[in-house]
């Protein structure tokens, strides 16, 4: 996404929020190379589920090889023709890619002047890219921090109905061990965020 530069204060909390959403959208836009791989294979979490969930990752990542990580990241969203997930809401939703979950995501992106990077070809409604955006809009980087209540609805618009399907799918992938680790911590991570989301008024 086309970001702008601005200065904030953002509580721990949400810092903490936009770097998972920020992890998400890195891991699944392009298969893991050795640094990352090894940043993973670093990192700790708490004992809840979800910092369980990245203890599990983090232990995989330092038996991941890049080579095995593009190949499990190629038979998922690659393939031949296709991979084994197309990570698109217009797909998880309608069933066919570029629908009207898409355009309706361009209006509200438009909306919040949320620009498609140049050098990003793919459509905008995938999973890394969504991801991304909620990065974005917690951080300021597209001009101003969004309030709660409009991450809300953004969420429960273009996010929630389909993005712990997703994972779910990710999490049980037949092809994958690292990305299935992957899908377990953003199965986890959406939980919280609609749980959360569910507690704030509009």
């Amino acid at each position: 996404m086309a970001v702008v530069a601005r200065e904030f204060i953002i509580e721990p909390e949400d810092q903490a929020r936009s770097e998972l959403y920020d992890f998400l959208a890195l891991v699944l836009a392009r298969p893991a190379g050795a640094e990352l791989l090894e940043q993973i294979a670093g990192l700790q979490g708490g004992d809840t589920p979800l910092g369980n969930a990245l203890n599990v990752l983090a232990r995989i990542a330092a038996v991941t090889t890049p080579e095995t990580a593009e190949r499990e990241f190629n038979a998922l969203f690659v393939g031949l023709g296709r991979g084994e997930l197309l990570p698109y809401a217009s797909y998880y939703l309608t069933g066919f890619l570029n629908e009207k979950p898409l355009a309706k995501l361009r209006q509200d992106m438009a909306e919040r002047g949320i620009e498609r990077a140049e050098d990003k070809h793919e459509p905008e409604d995938n999973i890394a890219s969504l991801m991304e955006m909620m990065a974005g809009m917690i951080l300021g980087r597209f001009g101003k921090v969004t309030s709660l209540s409009e991450q809300k609805s953004f969420f429960n618009a273009h996010v929630e109905p389909w993005a712990i399907h997703f994972f779910t799918d990710l999490e049980a992938a037949g092809t994958s061990v690292f990305y299935g680790a992957v899908g377990s911590l953003g199965r986890q991570f959406m939980e919280i965020e609609a749980q959360g989301f569910d507690m704030i008024s509009n």
